[in-house]
């Protein structure tokens, strides 16, 4: 992408975030169908299978920026992209009007996640207390993430299986319909390859933003920590916005939460992913205070969310909730303090 001007580069942006975006609306389809086909529901269905396809676009990106040298790029589109994503959520919210969304779409899962998601941010800010600590130029707090998300994700299928808490149903409360029809083994071998060609479609246009990424980057003299952050995470985020808002109306809402926030907690893994490909040493050692900051209002903004999920207000401020009220507020905030630091 260097050998092309800052117009161009600018352009092919545009067009693969719109591509991520495209595939996101038909990869939603697809997935509501398989989770209510296959029986794994909703909920597990988000926060694996689609949280880790659609953040295929934004581990690309992270991984092409650090194998290039650029930590703090790497680094922010993980960051960033899971308090983009969170604000998704509030979005989304704002599309369902009938109670808040968070109320309508409780379930165990999803809590679990969250909880997991808090644990998962908080390994690598421990790691930036100790950054020199190096086992082949990776920092142990990147083994330590992925056997955490994986241990994660085993708890959530364990959750889906036997769930030991309940939400307490009301008439708002939006209830998984659970399929009692034969499973069709050939029509989910088909709905599985549609799924996995929209996941490479949406993995490819993220290697492209990533690249283009460190050109606007350098062209624009924005700090690779705002383009990371903002641009970057934004437009592979695209896709999880895509699915939430799609899924909520269809009426899919364990869907849409599961989506987002399944989506946060694979988002963990682009640092680790990160770490892996920088090779000039642990990735922790290599980044600005930038990078920090979005750690700490991921962890902010997850802790409000949960919070949400927990408490259940039915109705809230514009109708969308106190937490989701918060979310839009910490995100707006946190990016006008980021943007304010860069201008002075």
């Amino acid at each position: 992408m260097n050998e092309y001007g800052l117009t161009t580069n600018i352009v092919i942006f545009i067009i693969a975030a719109a591509i991520i975006a495209f595939f996101g609306v038909k990869m939603t389809k697809v997935a509501r169908q398989l989770a209510h086909d296959t029986r794994m529901g909703e909920a597990l269905m988000g926060a694996v299978f689609i949280g880790g396809s659609t953040s295929l676009s934004g581990i690309t990106a992270s991984v092409t920026a650090a194998s290039q040298g650029h930590a703090d790029l790497a680094v922010s589109n993980s960051l960033g992209g899971i308090a983009a994503q969170t604000l998704f959520l509030a979005i989304a919210d704002m599309f369902y009007r009938k109670a808040n969304l968070e109320h309508a779409a409780a379930s165990a899962e999803n809590l679990i996640m969250s909880a997991f998601l808090i644990i998962l941010l908080a390994i690598p800010l421990a790691a930036f207390a100790f950054p020199d600590i190096a086992i082949l130029s990776i920092h142990p707090a990147s083994f330590i993430s992925i056997c955490a998300y994986i241990f994660g994700v085993y708890v959530l299928s364990k959750t889906h299986q036997m769930p030991m808490w309940f939400p307490k149903h009301t008439r708002e409360t939006k209830l998984e319909k659970k399929s009692s029809k034969r499973i069709n083994h050939s029509l989910i071998g088909i709905l599985w390859g549609q799924f996995f060609i929209y996941s490479l479609i949406v993995g490819v246009s993220g290697w492209v933003l990533g690249n283009t990424s460190i050109v606007i980057a350098a062209d624009t003299g924005l700090s690779e920590g705002i383009i990371g952050g903002v641009f970057t995470a934004v437009s592979t985020s695209l896709p999880e916005l895509v699915i939430a808002v799609s899924a909520v109306k269809m009426g899919a809402l364990t869907l849409a939460v599961g989506d987002i926030i399944g989506g946060n907690t694979f988002d963990t893994l682009f640092i680790a992913a990160s770490d892996i490909a920088y090779r000039e040493g642990p990735i922790y050692n290599s980044i600005s205070n930038n990078e920090i900051f979005w750690l700490a209002l991921t962890i902010l903004m997850t802790g409000v969310l949960l919070t949400g999920l927990i408490h259940r207000e039915r109705h809230g401020i514009a109708n969308i909730g106190l937490e989701s009220f918060l979310v839009i507020i910490l995100y707006v905030s946190g990016l006008s303090m980021l943007i304010y630091q860069q201008l002075r």
